[in-house]
């Protein structure tokens, strides 16, 4: 026998060991493929994952006896050739059986090493078979023993790799040591077979010649090529499937992330979100809408719609489903809707709905509808509404509103179908809120309203504008029915009203204007309105007036008044006259009271009478009395600095003054700053202020405590009560100048003003008598016993400038048939 001289094609022996290093990189992707797969897929990368490494393994192999070249000429048989190639794939088949199952314990790991490397060592040993040489090939038992180990450790590291990566490569550095491990796979394999091949060794008889042999065997650049191109095609397609695969579940991974967001979204969104199909059962319900409707979803699941829509609208949707898609569905579709919606326990609630929908086709559409429950912020809506457009004491429309509705009017109406504005005021009930306090006005401000709704048919709308101002809109009436409800109104309203046990006997002064006569716009309508109302308060109150022209001169005045009130304030228009309250018995001037007049440098001197009432409706009053007191307790300081005059100084006080919180402050800073010993000063009060005893009796004693003397002006005319006269810290009655005036045309009128003095005298009280203007009424007054008295008899109200100077000189006198 002769040994053959042998050598490895260096190039076939790289392509060898490349092919073990790719194959393995390709089965570790696998096996990650495989854990992440289920169902066929899975038994699908189980097959195709050891069918690849198999048959990268055997291709490894037998490219590596491709590179072995001897002198003899070597074929295949294609029977162990193809055997070999099973036994390759079997063994990497219990390899990915292994991964597939877990299979970690370490006799599973011992096992199935053994399993795979006899599957191995057999594809090698096998395909060696498959030469068919001039020969006979022995093997060294030696390097066949450590090919075996080789080929076991192989198997051993090739499965630890596998588990490795079983679960991914996403970890930093994971593609780094799939590539290392890949290469440690792959260099095992291949070294399994090279110490295999080199315990192989090739002798041939002395006989032997070189005459090839022919089929069945192959030749080996034949079997070369095609090893290299299946190979080759079967790595990229494995690769490419892998690509595919790591796309489709990237795609998968994203599509169940964007899902599970939905579905979180979905969930726990605060609007309930219900999914349908075309014919109207439910498919999707989430917390929200078990929230706002009581269902759970298993009880919504697979039920139609109608489970939350009222009974009474069944039919309409019912209809509304069986129609053609794009007619039942075209009107709510991409819109947001209000509707009803019907609870579990029965309950409806008003919800707010948004539809949209989604198709694949004409038969598989879902419908989305958002709801949400907009119970709250209807009655937002509704309570800014009224706030808006609301009184918010009487309820009644605010001027906002009546504006608006004017305007609409307005827009609509014709010269055939007039209007008519009424303008209601309240008489003297700024005089009962400062009384009887807010409280009680406000009471009384809603009865009112009450008692004008009931003069009024559906058609008119009645307004509240502001304080005890009211505006009635009547549509389609005429000059005579304006006023037929006018007088109906002042009918109703003197109608008595009892208020925490009061009394209240309430007129009313209206002023009409109409549509189109008396203006075409609202702003114009209701200012003659307001203006004739004026007209009404001026001519005796509780009666209505119609707009005329000439209205318009008197409303001009007062205007100008008003103006001139705000102008004399700040220019120091208005003085101080002084009217001596003189001692009945010896004519000896014990006081004075402050009277403001006004110099107005256009028209003159003006009465009180002209501008106080006007300054008590604008407010003005409360500067005006302000400056009376200042300059008043300056102007008796000032006399008693001077020596000239040491008497009291009266000042009368406003119900609105004396209501203010901080009144006796005032009057104690007043004191101090112009430097008046208080027991000087006295302020004269009117009845109306008293008849609030709660609040009257606390700043009555304040004033008191300062040593203030307190008088109680115009006794009688009011609703006076004797008791007050008992109760309240008072010092001083005046009686009123109609009972002296009238006091001697009879008996009665005599026995009222005796009345008045014995009672006041035997409660210590001064009694001081206005507007004694005859010799007689002074004669009468001395047969009273009445204390003091004021009036032209004695005196004018004085400047300061004339009353010191009479003063003076000792000119003051009883003058006589003053009348």
């Amino acid at each position: 026998m002769l040994a053959m001289t042998h050598h490895y094609n260096i190039t076939l022996v790289v392509l060898s060991i490349a092919v073990a290093v790719l194959s393995s990189y390709a089965a570790l992707h696998i096996g990650n493929r495989l854990v992440r797969s289920s169902g066929f897929k899975r038994h699908l990368w189980l097959t195709g994952g050891a069918f690849t490494l198999g048959f990268g393994i055997w291709s490894m192999h037998f490219i590596a006896m491709l590179a072995h070249h001897t002198s003899m000429h070597v074929t295949y048989q294609l029977f162990p050739l193809i055997l070999s190639i099973v036994f390759a794939i079997l063994a990497c088949l219990v390899a990915f059986y292994i991964l597939n199952y877990g299979l970690q314990k370490q006799s599973q790991f011992l096992l199935g090493s053994l399993f795979i490397s006899v599957g191995i060592v057999s594809m090698h040993y096998v395909g060696m078979a498959a030469m068919v040489v001039d020969g006979v090939i022995h093997y060294d038992p030696l390097l066949v023993g450590a090919s075996v180990l080789v080929a076991f450790t192989a198997s051993y590291v090739a499965l630890l790799c596998m588990f490795y990566f079983r679960a991914g490569i996403e970890k930093a550095g994971g593609h780094l040591r799939m590539m290392i491990s890949s290469l440690v796979m792959g260099l095992a394999i291949a070294g399994m077979h090279y110490i295999g091949m080199a315990g192989a060794s090739f002798k041939v008889p002395l006989s032997s010649t070189d005459t090839p042999l022919h089929s069945p065997w192959l030749s080996s650049q034949m079997l070369a090529v095609l090893t290299g191109i299946v190979v080759l095609v079967t790595i990229a397609f494995t690769f490419a499937m892998i690509y595919f695969d790591r796309r489709m579940e990237s795609t998968s991974i994203e599509l169940q992330r964007i899902d599970d967001l939905y579905q979180s979204i979905v969930m726990t969104a605060k609007d309930a979100i219900v999914m349908t199909d075309t014919k109207g059962l439910i498919l999707s319900w989430n917390a929200s809408a078990k929230s706002i409707f009581g269902y759970s979803e298993a009880e919504a699941l697979g039920q139609p719609l109608t489970l939350i829509i009222p009974e009474r609208f069944h039919a309409a949707h019912l209809h509304a489903i069986s129609a053609p898609k794009a007619a039942a569905f075209s009107k709510v579709i991409g819109k947001t809707i209000e509707m009803i919606g019907c609870c579990k326990d029965g309950s409806e609630i008003p919800i707010e709905l948004s539809v949209s929908s989604f198709s694949h086709n004409d038969s598989d559409t879902i419908y989305t509808g958002i709801m949400r429950d907009i119970t709250e912020r209807l009655q937002s809506q509704e309570k800014i509404q009224t706030l808006v457009y609301r009184d918010e004491l009487t309820k009644l429309p605010n001027r906002r509103m009546l504006q608006e509705h004017l305007n609409s009017l307005l827009e609509q109406s014709s010269p055939d179908h007039p209007l008519a504005i009424m303008f209601i005021d309240l008489d003297r009930f700024k005089s009962i809120n400062d009384v009887y306090g807010h409280k009680t006005g406000d009471r009384l401000l809603k009865e009112v309203a009450q008692k004008l709704k009931q003069c009024l048919d559906s058609s008119a709308m009645l307004a509240r504008l502001a304080g005890d101002e009211f505006v009635v809109i009547l549509t389609k009436t005429t000059h005579l029915h304006a006023g037929q409800v006018a007088n109906q109104i002042l009918q109703t309203l003197n109608e008595r009203i009892v208020i925490h046990r009061n009394d209240f006997y309430i007129t009313a002064s209206i002023g009409i204007s109409l549509y189109p006569e008396d203006g075409k716009d609202t702003a114009t309508l209701l200012k003659h309105a307001d203006i004739a109302m004026y007209d009404a308060k001026e001519n005796g109150k509780n009666n209505y007036r119609y707009f005329t022209t000439e209205m318009n001169e008197s409303m001009t005045k007062r205007l100008d008044i008003e103006t001139g009130l705000r102008k004399g304030l700040e220019e120091g228009h208005f003085e101080l006259h002084y009217q001596p309250q003189v001692s009945v018995l010896d004519k000896n001037i014990k006081g004075v009271e402050a009277l403001i007049r006004w110099r107005n440098p256009e028209s003159g001197l003006i009465p009180p009478n002209d501008f106080i009432p006007i300054a008590e409706d604008t407010g003005l009053i409360l500067r005006i009395d302000q400056w009376v007191l200042q300059e008043a307790c300056s102007q008796a300081k000032l006399w008693q600095d001077e020596g000239s005059f040491h008497g009291r100084m009266s000042v009368n006080i406003s119900a609105l003054q004396f209501k203010q919180r901080d009144f006796p402050d005032t009057v104690r800073r007043t004191l101090q700053d112009t430097g008046l010993d208080p027991t000087f000063l006295e302020l004269e009060l009117t009845e109306s202020i008293i008849q609030d005893p709660e609040h009257a009796f606390p700043v009555m004693k304040a004033l008191k405590d300062m040593g203030i003397r307190l008088s109680l002006d115009d006794f009688g005319t009011g609703y006076s009560s004797l008791s007050y006269l008992k109760d309240f810290p008072l010092d001083t009655i005046k009686v009123d100048k109609s009972f002296i005036q009238t006091m001697n045309n009879g008996l009665k009128d005599q026995a009222i003003v005796n009345s008045i003095i014995n009672i006041a005298t035997s409660l210590d009280l001064t009694v001081i008598a206005e507007g004694v203007e005859t010799d007689d009424q002074l004669l009468s007054l001395q047969q009273k016993h009445c204390h003091e008295y004021q009036g032209y008899l004695f005196s004018t109200p004085l400047s300061s400038k004339d009353f010191i100077e009479k003063l003076n000189r000792g000119d003051f006198q009883v003058l006589q048939g003053i009348s």
